[in-house]
């Protein structure tokens, strides 16, 4: 296991702004437990055709911060509402022992002298 030097709870949630976040059929069948609907109804409500590469991805809403964002991202707390149902590629994220999203987030920050700095889109 990669020991994560970055804490996600201090980022606005960059990787939640992927504009194709992949489902598998593994990970569908987790959202309809998690919220107690069938696998078809999930599929339905919470994904739509990607790409070639990703044919089911999840769907997206507009976002404050990006111009959008994964639909089970909390638009307040920049948090997951479905975090114990969330798909095998969120809970992968990073690989690496280190977040671009987050390393660039505590530059901007400190260039800033802003501890609450955040990108908007414009």
């Amino acid at each position: 296991m990669v020991k994560k030097l970055y804490n996600c709870l201090n980022c606005p949630a960059y990787c939640c702004s992927y504009a194709l976040i992949p489902v598998t059929d593994f990970d569908l069948k987790r959202l309809a437990k998690h919220f107690g609907i069938s696998v078809k109804t999930a599929e339905r409500k919470y994904t739509k055709y990607g790409d070639a590469e990703y044919p089911r991805v999840l769907r997206h809403a507009a976002d404050e911060h990006f111009k959008s964002a994964c639909m089970f991202l909390d638009q307040e707390t920049r948090r997951c509402t479905v975090y114990e149902g969330r798909p095998r590629i969120c809970r992968d994220f990073p690989t690496q022992s280190r977040c671009g999203y987050y390393e660039f987030l505590k530059f901007e920050r400190d260039v800033q002298d802003d501890r609450d700095w955040v990108a908007t889109t414009n």
